[in-house]
């Protein structure tokens, strides 16, 4: 009987369940820092692959210390998104401002023409009360959100500056009284993260589309400094659905100083198009490509990921799927790819 106990314990599978079920208690006790923990991945994965591709470069023309080109990578792509933002501040308090004026004017002549009419009925039919705490609520989830993305910048930059002593380090814990544990443990992470880089690649090529054909409609509409609004497309889009509330706000603005209501009626519209062919047609077709999963079964894991885990279900939801059929022995056949 003893013997029999031993023999389960010590049998490959179940010692894979136990830290599959470790890891996942681990997850779920943690999920309120699950934000800084996904952010923090993501920097180290997109950055460490430019550093590598950055050093790769000079290799052959200089040597300088890695330490140096992590650095001025981080500064780099900084001061290239607060460039984006500094340049979007100005237009969009302009927008504010003469939105503010505009409603001023309506409620002052309210019988000056159609839209003052409308505005007028749209505010008196608006309990600005009951907006407060919603309003105060979402202020403060986004002064969290970027308290949480400033930290992980924080972690990744140290990550990246100490990459070789924190492998070594990590590399230790195999050697410990519990190293089954770990080994077990590490040969899962690396599955997953083999998998969730070719999602974020997937990720950023679709960010970098996205940007590319709304800064053509942009252009197109008449819209000014579109260098900075490009900054700021492409940083929102590598945020999944949240990205395109996010862009949306200054976006909606400026079209309404450009042409009124209906240059934002037109932009909704635009941007709603080009959103659905992200999600069904190159969200799929690209993820599928990376991961080698038929655009059906990617797009029904992106659906179902996005429901039960939200946006970072877009994210999570393949890597987690492939994941899922490595650990049951999954064979891909010509069929089935």
């Amino acid at each position: 009987m003893i013997l029999n106990i031993k023999e389960v314990l010590n049998h490959a599978s179940f010692r894979r369940i136990s830290v599959l079920v470790v890891l996942g208690l681990l997850v779920v006790s943690l999920k309120s820092m699950m934000n800084v923990l996904l952010l923090t991945l993501i920097l180290i994965i997109l950055i460490g692959g430019l550093y590598r591709a950055v050093t790769k470069r000079l290799a052959s023309i200089v040597r300088l210390p890695p330490a140096l080109i992590v650095i001025s990578i981080y500064i780099l792509l900084l001061s290239v998104v607060a460039w984006g933002v500094y340049r979007m501040v100005p237009l969009v308090s302009t927008q504010v401002n003469e939105l503010y004026l505009m409603i001023q004017e309506a409620f002052h002549n309210p019988h000056e023409n159609e839209w003052s009419q409308l505005l007028v009925t749209f505010m008196q039919g608006v309990h600005l009360e009951s907006l407060i705490t919603p309003g105060m609520e979402f202020l403060l989830k986004t002064s969290h959100l970027g308290t949480q993305l400033v930290l992980a910048i924080v972690l990744s930059l140290f990550f990246l500056l100490d990459t070789k002593y924190i492998g070594r380090f990590t590399a230790s814990f195999q050697e410990s009284r519990f190293s089954w544990f770990f080994r077990e443990a590490g040969e899962l992470g690396r599955l997953f993260l083999s998998t969730f880089g070719k999602v974020l690649e997937a990720q950023v090529s679709i960010s970098l589309i996205n940007c590319t054909i709304t800064t053509a409609v942009l252009w197109l509409m008449g819209f000014p400094n579109l260098l900075g609004l490009a900054v700021v497309i492409f940083a929102a889009g590598l945020i999944p659905v949240a990205g395109v509330v996010l862009s949306m706000a200054p976006l909606s603005l400026i079209a309404y100083s450009l042409g009124g209501f209906h240059y934002v009626a037109y932009l909704l519209i635009l941007i709603v198009f080009i959103h659905m062919l992200e999600a069904y047609f190159l969200n799929p077709k690209l993820m599928s490509k990376k991961v080698s999963v038929p655009i059906f079964y990617t797009f029904i894991v992106l659906v179902m990921s996005e429901h039960f885990f939200g946006m970072w279900g877009l994210i999570t939801g393949i890597p987690l799927f492939v994941f899922a059929l490595n650990l049951i022995g999954f064979k891909r056949t010509d069929a089935a790819v």
